[in-house]
């Protein structure tokens, strides 16, 4: 986040910026980076790439909207993949338990709660899901609530910080807000992260 402030704020870098902030409103552009991240979660990389592109440019609704869109697209891919492959896929280490896991509870709230906490892969998830053939409309559920509350806290995190620094104004409580709420996020993944490892090493 820091290198991405200096990166936003660089006086080399100001006409950059103007130009993007310009050419990401254009349909094909806006239409580009959404497929793009559907088939980068799609084949298990991370969607990250699609975060930094959309979240800084639009208000936190819309890049909300897209970004869920994106994911739950890609995240049916990657199921559709998994399930293809079936026996022919031995996973290990964290895919298997989550498969494991998932076996015993594919329910939606459990579904959500791994979307939502940060540093958890989706492509684990969504290859286990697949693997394990779980209900395709309850993932894609999950997968779309999850997700937008998850992206939700980060677009309003990323964009509310850059406004508020470029308004000299970096105090305000809906800046403040999001970012307590992602911390609240990172500290419960890192948590049930470090569960998960236990259970599978034990």
């Amino acid at each position: 986040m820091l290198a991405y402030l200096w990166l936003w704020y660089s006086p080399d870098l100001m006409a950059a910026k103007q130009w993007a902030a310009q050419t990401t409103h254009h349909p094909v552009v806006i239409i580009g980076v959404m497929v793009i991240m559907a088939v980068t979660m799609a084949i298990g990389l991370p969607g990250s790439i699609g975060l930094w592109l959309i979240a800084p440019f639009y208000p936190p609704l819309i890049a909300t909207v897209m970004l869920t869109l994106s994911s739950v697209v890609g995240a049916l891919g990657a199921y559709q993949l998994a399930a293809r492959a079936g026996q022919r896929w031995n996973p290990k280490g964290l895919t298997l338990k989550v498969m494991q896991m998932l076996e015993q509870r594919s329910d939606l709230m459990t579904q959500c709660a791994l979307r939502i906490l940060p540093g958890f892969p989706h492509s684990v998830i969504n290859f286990a899901a697949g693997l394990r053939s779980i209900s395709l409309r309850t993932y894609l559920l999950a997968a779309a609530l999850g997700l937008s509350i998850k992206w939700g806290v980060y677009s309003s995190a990323i964009y509310g910080t850059l406004e508020a620094i470029e308004e000299e104004n970096a105090l305000q409580f809906d800046v403040v807000l999001p970012l307590i709420a992602l911390a609240g996020l990172l500290l419960a993944g890192a948590w049930y992260r470090r569960r998960v490892e236990a259970a599978r090493d034990a």
